[in-house]
């Protein structure tokens, strides 16, 4: 037995077909995957490292479905969403290098392995629509630090909107210059990474992104173009194809011009969405991810419950991590339930059990991996968690599910595993030096607000 770890004494929350939770229960991880897992002690040979998980609750690691790359360097930064949406649209555009998005991968990958996320889909970029993918350079430098970090991701990439010159500073170490940057140029960068990825990683994937078109938007054949070269270039691939922001008929409008969606679409925020919307999402199986935390939240309101009732997958997302939000999972589970409940004014309404399933195995199902993630079984990868649940906050020690939805947050984390590889253990970074990561993002956001002339922010 080679590369084996052995997970003893833990409640485990399996998340299996049958929901089992198992009291005192063993998880056997060999070769990166879950080679047995049983209540009591392991009753086979076995030489492996140990770990003694008494008073913790193991569980599949957490998927984020919606999150943003570039975002961990820029929260905090304006007073509000508007002022946000400028500042960070001026560093994106002006002030970023490949080494800016390295150091904010390592440090956006630093914060899920300690809120216990091993999973997640980021876009790369956003905030005011800006994509970086004029060039691979950034998002390879991205890739290139997140594999080091060893957490998942799906990074999804593809053009800005239309209709709009975007003007990019590219840096040498001596000059800069400026480019105008294309939708179509986007898109076949987008396209070679989207290749290049291919099998290279098990960890990482590359996809497309496009952003969300109105109906009067895509009555323009610009528009009409930009949107069918992407969803060609996804369908031919097999590719996921993520959108950021659907709401108020925008789902019902891209299926009538585009026929857009299919079971590999996934679809974030969908906010005030009308029945044609719905319709169409449990026509076509397009997934959602619902943000509860997002600013979207705010402006208006995703169905998730009722989108579940119509059968649709409705994953968890975070949206993070700015401007005003983290990675933490265990956050985003309690704001969805207080969210929906207040809506409703019934505390009933997506129980401990539901708002679990929607940050584990509803999130593989809208990443379409849930074969190999988003719960704890024979064969799937080993991506595990182990929560401390001996803390005032999560005591007495019963109905371990209820406790993770409802008390728990992502510094209850103790130990993070993502293919068998532990990557925290004792609330300790393995194999990294967080201070390092810490002090690399700190000189990488600097130097982008210097460049930004933004300074006096600092």
């Amino acid at each position: 037995m080679t590369n084996a770890l052995l997970i003893e004494n833990a409640t485990i929350v399996t998340m299996d077909a049958d929901r089992r939770v198992l009291e005192r229960g063993h998880v056997l991880v060999e070769d990166g995957r879950i080679g047995a897992i049983g209540e009591g002690s392991f009753a086979g040979e076995w030489q492996a490292e140990r770990i003694e998980a008494a008073g913790m609750v193991a569980m599949p690691g957490l998927i984020d479905t919606h999150a943003h790359a570039g975002h961990m360097l820029t929260k905090g930064l304006g007073s509000a969403a508007e002022d946000w949406m400028d500042v960070t649209g001026r560093i994106y555009a002006t002030a970023t290098d490949p080494e800016f998005w390295a150091a904010e991968a390592a440090l956006s990958a630093a914060e899920r392995i300690k809120c216990g996320t091993t999973t997640a889909a980021l876009l790369f970029g956003g905030g005011p629509d800006i994509m970086r993918t004029e060039a691979p350079e950034a998002a390879e430098a991205h890739l290139a630090s997140v594999a080091a970090m060893g957490v998942r991701e799906v990074l999804a990439v593809g053009p800005n909107r239309s209709g709009q010159n975007h003007v990019y500073r590219q840096y040498t170490p001596t000059s800069h210059n400026d480019i105008v940057v294309s939708p179509d140029r986007q898109i076949d960068v987008a396209t070679e990474l989207v290749d290049a990825w291919v099998g290279r990683d098990d960890r990482l994937q590359v996809v497309f992104s496009l952003p969300v078109f109105d109906e009067q938007e895509l009555r323009g054949e610009t528009v009409y173009r930009i949107a069918c070269k992407v969803r060609d270039r996804a369908r031919e691939r097999r590719s996921l194809l993520v959108q950021d922001g659907h709401r108020d008929g925008s789902i019902a409008a891209n299926d009538a011009r585009l026929g857009l969606f299919d079971e590999r679409s996934l679809l974030a925020h969908c906010i005030d969405l009308t029945e044609a919307d719905r319709a169409v999402l449990k026509r076509t199986g397009a997934k959602v991810a619902h943000n509860p935390s997002a600013l979207m939240s705010v402006y208006g309101r995703c169905p998730a419950p009722e989108l579940m009732e119509d059968g649709i997958v409705v994953s968890l997302g975070t949206d993070a991590a700015a401007p005003d939000r983290s990675f933490d999972m265990f956050r985003n589970m309690f704001q969805a339930h207080r969210y929906h409940a207040r809506h409703f004014s019934d505390d009933t309404v997506l129980p401990p059990l539901r708002l679990l399933e929607m940050a584990t195995i509803d999130g593989a199902r809208a990443l379409m991996m849930d074969d190999e993630l988003g719960s704890l079984e024979t064969g799937k990868r080993a991506d595990i968690v182990l929560v401390n649940m001996r803390q005032p906050h999560l005591w007495p020690p019963h109905d371990p599910v209820q406790r993770l939805a409802r008390f728990a947050n992502g510094a209850d984390v103790d130990t993070t595993i993502v293919g068998g590889r532990v990557l925290m253990r004792g609330r300790r970074l393995v194999g990294q030096d967080e201070d390092a990561i810490l002090d690399r993002a700190l000189r990488a956001f600097r130097l982008a607000m210097a460049r930004a002339g933004l300074s006096d922010r600092t």
